[in-house]
This record gives C-alpha cells, structure tokens and sequence, in this order.
C-alpha cells in the first residue's frame, strides 16, 4: 500500500498538468486551503441548472463558499482518496466519522444511511470483462465502487476502482439543466440510474456466455467431444455470477426507500425517477437469479453426461471382458498338465476348439451389440 502512495505521488504534478488541460481538479496546496486533496478529480457550483464557470483549481472549501454566499449547491468528486486527503473535505461539510471510514477505506456493501442532514450512499459498479474464449479462469466481471455524500447544497463523490468515471455522466447531466435546476437529488438519482444502466449492459453480456457455455455442454456429445470438460468453465462463470448478485442484491432496499419514502434531502418530484431506477434494479436482479439458478442445470447436466460417459464406459469394458473370458477359460482348461484329457490326440482337436471359441465370442459380440452394451 505504500508503495503505491508513492507512485501516486510520483506522478501527481504530470496529473496536475493533464487534469487542467480537461478541466478536471487537483489543486493540492496544504497552506491554501485545508480542504484541498489530490484526490479532487473535479470541483463545481452548479446554480439554476448551469455550472458556473470559476477558476479549474477551485477548491471543496472555495466552492462552499460560493455556495453559501450565491446559493446552488456545490459536487465534488473524489478518486480513491486516503485518509489524510479526505480529512480537510469531511471536516468542512461536517461528515459523519463513521461513513467517512466506510468511504475510504472502500469494500463496503450497498446500502443507504442518513447522518443528521446528510444521506450516505454506496453503489457496487459492475463492469463486463471482455475475453476471446471464456475459460476456467477467465475474469468476467470487474467491481468498483461510488460512495454518494448527498446533502442540502452539496454532493461528494467518492469513487474506487479503475473503472466507472463519473466524467460522462457529469458533462450529460450539465446539459440537462432543467434536471440539474432539482439539485443534489438529482446528482443521486442519475448516478443510481448510471449505476443500475451499467447492470442492464453486464447482464445482456454475461446471459450470452452462459448461452455459449449451455451449447458447448449439450452439443459435446453430439460433436463427440470430452464430457465433463466444462465443469470448470461453468463453474467460473457462477463465481462471477455471484459475485454481479453481490453487488444488485443488498441494492434493492435502498432504492425502493429512495423510491417510496418521503425524505428532506429528496426533491418528490426527483422520487418519482427513483422508482423507474427501482423497477430496472428489480428486473436485473431477477435476471441475475435466473442465471445462478440455470448455471446450476448445467452444471447438474454437465456433470450427469459425465455419469453417463462413465457407466457407457463401464459398460464397454464389461462386454469385452465377457468376450474374452470365453478363449481364456478354454486355454486355461487345455493348459492344465494333464496327460488324459479329451480330445488330446485327435487330429482335428485344435481346429475344434478354435472355432468353438471364435463362434462363441462373435455370438457373444452381436448379443451385446444387439443390447446397446457395445
């Protein structure tokens, strides 16, 4: 872990450069302003549904200011910051101790609580891992996580993972100013929306590997292929499967709380988007149980054609070993040292016993064959 805060480090004043360049934030200056943190990816007052244009490094503590002195409210939006960088933002718009820790500290479960005047979120993103061939250890999905301090006159956003920039969803809610004029509410609505849009994409994606996996299993023995060979595959893609629940499930109840109960921080007018967010959660997460549910028929499946190929098998060896157990008991009688045994001196003996032995094990062979057994 400290190795890469060293990095981060290393390589913050080229991020400095690159992040004006996009109009993004990273004003670190401990002297300036307490508040301020390499973590800041972007920093805004919105009023009246429009952004208002001020100085790029504007910092947490400047854009509350503005807030209080112009109305509006102010978001700001964090990438994996760390304790130290996010102890000056917490302490100026009074953030509860315990969700700042659940916030940087991260690997949290969704959910939703309120601290005094203040709502704290947590989002589970899920983002489909794109792969030539699935196989038995290949990744499918990849999870992060946005974190949501919504408030009066302010939304702070806190994000971990490599992936799920909230950068497009800022520049398309900016403009929408007609839903941007509801406030932070509706900074929480679209990132629930984003998130759960996000879901509806993975699930398409990984319904199309399961239907890949559920024909490789029924057609291999058609194909002649090894029964049984995709048992791992399978059961990779139900770890993923889990692991895409992990992040819908525990995410229904704070949606139909944002959907259905009145709160102060909530616009009613903005609630009534939260239940079409609600509705598309539920419909993903049936989804999602349909795919554990059929990854374990195929599994079942998969693992039964390998019972099957096992006793045919099985089966196979039974019979020659029949087949043969026919010249064997005839050598093994004609091997006995015996001097007076049947047939010893006769001309045609051998012959004789030949063609009882190759007579036998054809009728034996066509009998089995006749039952299916070869």
């Amino acid at each position: 872990m400290s190795m890469i805060r060293d990095l981060r480090a290393a390589v913050r004043p080229a991020l400095r450069k690159n992040n004006a360049a996009y109009g993004t934030y990273d004003g670190y200056d401990a002297t300036r302003d307490p508040s301020a943190s390499t973590a800041v990816v972007d920093c805004a007052v919105y009023r009246d549904g429009e952004r208002v244009r001020e100085d790029p490094c504007l910092t947490p503590r400047e854009a509350m200011q503005r807030v209080r002195e112009g109305g509006g409210f102010a978001w700001i939006g964090l990438h994996e910051p760390t304790e130290a960088e996010f102890a000056g933002i917490a302490a100026e718009f009074g953030l509860h101790p315990l969700a700042v820790e659940d916030a940087v500290h991260a690997h949290q479960r969704p959910k939703l609580e309120r601290y005094d005047d203040t709502l704290f979120t947590v989002f589970k993103t899920i983002h489909y891992v794109d792969h030539a061939e699935l196989t038995a250890t290949s990744e499918v999905v990849e999870t992060g996580e946005v974190m949501c301090f919504t408030g009066r006159n302010f939304v702070i956003t806190v994000r971990h993972g490599g992936k799920g920039s909230l950068r497009s969803l800022r520049h398309r809610l900016e403009s929408d100013s007609e839903l941007l004029a509801k406030g932070p509410s509706a900074v929480l609505h679209s990132i629930a929306d984003h998130v759960v849009d996000g879901y509806i994409a993975v699930a398409a994606a990984v319904q199309d590997d399961i239907d890949e996996v559920e024909i490789d299993v029924f057609s291999a023995p058609a194909k002649g292929g090894p029964r049984g060979s995709d048992a791992g595959r399978i059961y990779q893609l139900k770890r993923e499967v889990l692991e895409f629940k992990r992040a819908v499930s525990p995410l229904l109840r704070p949606m139909q709380l944002l959907s259905e109960r009145p709160m102060r921080l909530i616009d009613p007018d903005i609630q009534k988007y939260f239940r079409d967010v609600a509705d598309h959660l539920a419909q993903v997460h049936e989804e999602v149980i349909g795919f554990d549910e059929l990854l374990n028929s195929i599994l079942q499946a998969n693992l039964a054609q390998a019972s099957v190929a096992q006793n045919e098998d099985m089966r196979k060896i039974t019979s020659w070993a029949a087949i043969i157990a026919v010249p064997t008991a005839v050598c093994g009688v004609y091997g006995m040292n015996f001097e007076h045994m049947p047939e010893l001196q006769w001309r045609y003996g051998y012959p004789l016993v030949l063609g009882v032995i190759i007579t036998t094990c054809v009728a034996i062979h066509r009998t089995l064959k006749r039952n299916g057994w070869l």
